[in-house]
């Protein structure tokens, strides 16, 4: 398909009005995956691919601004060195190559690679996915969050996907990529801010999230970029959402008139099902012990176990039948295998919208995020609970816990398989809790 590749580059060089591989304008691009199943974080994506040191001074010239293209070009190559030449010998070259179109096809096979990866098995295990067939791969043009100080770079998800509400959830990050907010290695701001700080561009995301709500009949999970004040979609897809969150989601868009009640019932596993009868909370007049840490709740849920620093400890401790707490200064893609030994992540620093939050809500997981730098030591060796609501963390044994009785959503949802014969759909185990 490489014929068909450069035949595609030509067409969006002609759409941006810039060249690959050559100045003065020299239009960079990222390689993205794309599988038929949506894996938050599982595949691998190269971004600012295109640039070489000659092409660095080219982009400074043309935008007057050398401290961003040197910013661009470190962020390549790091990017380039962490995927593309990550399997390479230590005696191959560790750098991007001097051709940009090297450099691509490389990136493209490096993305096609990833689906054969450790934490896309595990993630495909744990999802009863199947083996099957592969990724695409996506080539578009970059647009540039690091670009200025009216730039930036957001998730935005249509409804919380924690709790269901229907506002506007999600993380803004000024003078970014959009890599700095789904790695959770920084802490970003809560997109309501942007309704203070950037009332058009709230009103415009607003706008946009609703459009799309309605055209995927769903939660929408939406990557966007600022560039120097003007908004660009990256992409749109059905948001991972706490098991709580999927039931309130399903009614609300069932009473609305958007999905039908049949479909409704439909969006509830029994993967969702069992995580709401494990639901506990936490009673927090009887905490005795005080509270150690507090960060972002990003999934609903309480879990108690030992720290585990990393993916040896965490299977070292699963192996002598201790639950564990996974507690990373971040989570990174790589962590994915640990995270599905553990009951609960926490990291110090990291929003909602990070990776690791994504997959924590969809399984179900208690989830706390941004805790607080240096807890990584502080609590090693400890046993911890953390509830993912309110997002603290307390010693274990010093809080007691209750049964999450079932809402008005749960019984909404129950009737609907009543009046559906759905007799022997998993949510009619709710019963029994709800009375």
């Amino acid at each position: 398909v490489w014929n068909e590749v450069v035949e595609a580059v030509r067409q969006l060089e002609a759409d941006t009005g810039r060249t690959f591989g050559s100045g003065p304008s020299p239009l960079l691009v990222s390689v993205r995956s794309g599988a038929a199943q949506s894996m938050p974080g599982m595949m691998d994506t190269v971004l600012n691919l295109g640039l070489t040191p000659d092409l660095v001074e080219a982009l400074a010239a043309e935008s007057g601004d050398s401290a961003w293209a040197d910013d661009t070009w470190s962020r390549f190559q790091k990017c380039y060195k962490d995927i593309v030449l990550a399997e390479v010998s230590e005696s191959a070259p560790q750098s991007p190559p001097s051709d940009p179109w090297e450099q691509l096809r490389a990136a493209i096979g490096a993305v096609f690679d990833s689906w054969t990866n450790e934490r896309v098995r595990s993630y495909r295990e744990r999802h009863n996915l199947g083996e099957g067939t592969g990724t695409a791969v996506t080539v578009q043009a970059m647009v540039f969050g690091n670009r200025d100080d009216e730039s930036g770079t957001g998730v935005l998800f249509s409804r919380d996907p924690s709790s269901g509400e229907p506002a506007l959830y999600g993380e803004w990050l000024a003078n970014a990529q959009g890599e700095d907010v789904v790695s959770g290695e920084q802490t970003p701001t809560q997109i309501g801010v942007l309704a203070e700080q950037k009332p058009e561009l709230y009103a415009e995301l607003n706008r946009i999230a609703t459009i799309l709500e309605k055209e995927l009949r769903d939660l929408v999970d939406i990557e966007f970029t600022v560039e120097s004040g003007r908004l660009y979609m990256l992409q749109c897809r059905q948001g991972k959402r706490s098991p709580a969150a999927a039931v309130r989601i399903a009614v609300d868009l069932a009473e609305a008139g958007i999905i039908t009640r049949a479909e409704a019932i439909s969006r509830v596993s029994a993967e969702h099902v069992e995580s709401l009868l494990k639901s506990v909370q936490v009673d927090e007049e009887h905490d005795t012990d005080g509270v150690w840490a507090t960060g972002l709740g990003a999934s609903p849920g309480v879990a108690s176990g030992h720290v585990a620093r990393d993916l040896d400890e965490a299977t070292t401790l699963t192996e002598q039948g201790k639950e564990v707490i996974l507690v990373r200064k971040f989570t990174a893609p790589d962590d994915v295998p640990a995270m599905f030994q553990s009951v609960g992540v926490l990291t110090e620093v990291g929003g909602a919208t990070s990776h690791a939050a994504l997959v924590c809500r969809e399984i179900g997981l208690p989830c706390v995020v941004g805790a607080g730098e240096g807890l990584v030591e502080k609590l090693a060796g400890r046993v911890i609970t953390i509830d993912g609501t309110t997002g603290k963390v307390h010693a274990e044994g010093s809080v007691n816990t209750s049964s999450v009785t079932g809402n008005h959503y749960v019984r909404t949802l129950i009737e609907y398989a009543s009046a559906c014969d759905a007799a022997d759909h998993p949510i009619r185990r709710l019963d029994a809790v709800t009375g």
